[in-house]
């Protein structure tokens, strides 16, 4: 008997359309048991049983006349936020399995403005991380770090003729292996702090790209910006608070 594909089977058993079930896998937020399903177009057991991990709702946390400022919830592109926001326009962005704080900006005057802060190292930009192994010791990564393309994918690794970066790291909570750290960047380069703890063999939990164990997330959270005099803040996700004990 010829074995179902991966989103074939999600998409029967959830009532929804092949192409919304390779999302859901594409996202990775369908698991068998414990295990992530990786491959949408791998063939399963007709016996599979899903679990399909929610969403959350992205959550505006402050609005004025210049921006939008969103608490932006894991496994969710930066773009689908933009578009779900009209009228207003990414001004950084957070990777996919990555939450936090997220700014949009109205309008162009507000958007220069901001990006010469950005430009100029002036923003405040602090995150929370859950690691690999003990950190007991605060210390910093100044490293150069250049990305290059693999397919649609980013990558970044440190690099002698990369460009400037520094990530602040100290710990916060120390749980078997494992360590809760705040981090503070500096220039704020494409997958800076997952490159910056992988070369300093404290990869994030939940990244497996840069050498973290595999994990429901990526256990990254950007918790705190200050710009322009402004300061906002997400709070933690709850699996931040309980992932220690």
């Amino acid at each position: 008997m010829e074995k179902p594909k991966a989103y074939k089977l999600l998409a029967e058993q959830e009532g929804i359309s092949n192409s919304e079930a390779k999302s859901l896998i594409d996202r990775g937020l369908v698991y068998v048991g414990n295990n992530k399903v990786m491959i949408a177009r791998g063939e399963i057991s007709p016996k599979t049983i899903f679990i399909v991990q929610k969403v959350e709702k992205a959550r505006p946390i402050f609005e004025n006349d210049d921006l939008i400022v969103i608490d932006k919830p894991a496994f969710v592109n930066s773009d689908e936020i933009e578009r779900q926001f009209k009228g207003s326009q990414l001004l950084h962005r957070l990777d996919r399995e990555t939450s936090g704080v997220l700014m949009l900006v109205k309008n162009e005057e507000f958007r220069l403005k901001a990006i010469s802060e950005f430009k100029k190292d002036n923003v405040y930009k602090e995150y929370v991380a859950w690691v690999e192994g003990l950190v007991s010791e605060p210390f910093v990564i100044d490293q150069p770090l250049i990305t290059e393309k693999k397919g649609n994918k980013a990558y970044t690794k440190v690099a002698k003729k990369g460009k400037p970066a520094i990530t602040e790291v100290t710990p916060l909570e120390v749980s078997g292996k494992k360590t809760k750290v705040q981090l503070i960047i500096h220039h704020g380069r494409t997958h800076q702090i997952r490159a910056h703890m992988k070369y300093a063999q404290h990869p994030i939990i939940g990244d497996e790209s840069y050498g973290g164990r595999q994990s429901k997330r990526v256990m990254l959270h950007a918790k705190k910006v200050t710009l322009l005099g402004q300061t906002f803040e997400a709070p933690e996700p709850k699996v931040f608070g309980h992932f220690g004990s």
